[in-house]
This record gives structure tokens, sequence and C-alpha cells, in this order.
């Protein structure tokens, strides 16, 4: 079984306690009866920066949840979202974990997906593509880490609870116009890539599953603040399904 998920926002002041990677760590370690790959698509943490010789704190039992999927022989891909932008080399070299920032294109026993966070599809505003560049530019990660963590920890999660309204009414809004927009593009997308089977989202903290008029499947994984959805792929189907446990 191949497992797909995105936005769990692990370490958000605005979830109570650890009781979410409690959760996630009970669901790693139930697939790992029968997994073979696992995808993670993106704002898995809330806020990260990796410092070069220092670990920020928290989420211990999640990196160890993932370490022993990593040992028992799972792969494991994780591709950047707009919260966990910041993932260089820690948890690729300490786990062995396949870092992405970006879009993700594989043929998995003969279908073809495409994997992506979606933070920037459908969004073309000028602020937006700035923020963007600025986030990944490397001589503005070096100034950003110069910086005492003791100012850019808070900084972080502050810039976190900020969008958190905006999180809140996210499903809400990708009924319109989002929805269009995303819908287009995965229309479009599809049709340029013929034989593509699956598009995978995340991001818009809403559960889907579309069939495209291409006969691609679009999936939007869901989130992990208030339900817990995620995708499971057998080899010749794939599910969307809700943790429960």
């Amino acid at each position: 079984m191949i497992y797909f998920l995105s936005d769990l926002h692990l370490g958000a002041a605005y979830l109570p306690g650890n009781k979410t990677e409690l959760r996630v760590v009970r669901f790693l370690e139930q697939i790992s009866a029968d997994a073979t790959e696992l995808y993670l698509l993106g704002d898995i943490l809330d806020y990260w920066y990796e410092y070069r010789n220092v670990v920020p704190r928290g989420f211990v039992r999640f990196f160890g949840a993932l370490a022993r999927l990593a040992d028992s022989g799972v792969k494991i891909t994780w591709l950047t979202g707009n919260h966990d932008i910041w993932l260089f080399d820690y948890i690729r070299n300490e786990i062995g974990i396949e870092i992405i920032d970006g879009a993700l294109d594989k043929c998995i026993n003969g279908r073809n997906f495409h994997m992506e966070h979606g933070d920037r599809l459908g969004n073309e505003a000028a602020g937006f593509k700035f923020i963007q560049h600025l986030f990944r530019n490397r001589i503005c990660q070096r100034m950003f880490a110069a910086i005492h963590p003791r100012w850019t920890v808070p900084l972080g999660f502050g810039w976190s609870r900020h969008n958190r309204k905006y999180q809140a009414g996210m499903a809400a809004r990708f009924d319109s116009p989002m929805r269009e927009r995303i819908l287009d593009w995965a229309e479009t997308y599809s049709r340029s890539n013929p034989g593509m089977d699956y598009i995978i989202l995340g991001h818009h903290h809403v559960a889907v599953d579309q069939i495209l008029s291409t006969g691609c499947r679009l999936i939007i994984l869901g989130e992990w603040i208030h339900r817990s959805t995620y995708a499971c792929f057998d080899g010749k189907n794939i599910i969307l399904s809700e943790f429960t446990d």
C-alpha cells in the first residue's frame, strides 16, 4: 500500500496540546504493517526552520515514527508546503527521507501520478509570488538563520496564528472561485499530459475526489486539524479515507 497525506500542521498553537501528533503517530504505526511508500504533501509541520548545528524543539514522537517506518524499508517522500518550506538536510540525512521543493511526477505500478502541495496553483497575485521568491532565496534564508531562534521561532508561529482565520475558512472558500481555478488548472494539466491517472494535492483543507473530463482523477487530501483524511493506493485503485481510532 502507498499512502498520501498532507496538512497535519503539527505544532500549531491552535491545536490542543500534542493530540494531533499522537493521532498521526498512531496512524503511522497502523500503516507500518502494509506500507511500502509514504508521500507527505506539505504543511506537515506548522512551522519549521532548519539550522546548521541545532535542532528546533518538538515533534520527537512524529520524527521517531517516521524513522521507524524508514528503518523498516518504507520509502518516504516529503514535498514541502508553504508552512514547512525550510526543510533542508537534517530530516533527509537523519531519517532517510527524500525532500522535494516543488512538484513530483511519478509512475507507480503503471499508473501516472502528479503530486504537489498546491499552494502555488491558482494564485497569480504579485505579492504571493514575491513572498514565494523571498522564502526560497538563499541569501534571505541565511539572513533569517543569522537571527537568534528566540525571535525567529515565535515570529514563525505568530505568522501561522495570524493565518488561522484564513485556514479556518479555506474549505468554504474552495467552493468558489478557487474551486474553479483549481479544476481549470487540473483539466489543463491533464490534457497537456495525456496518460496522467492521478493529480494529488494538499493545501486546500478539503477532501476532494473528482474525475476530470480526461478520465484523470483529482485528489485533494484534506487536513488533520478537524478531520484526519488521507489517500491510499493499492497498486490498482486509490481511495480517499478518514482515519479514526
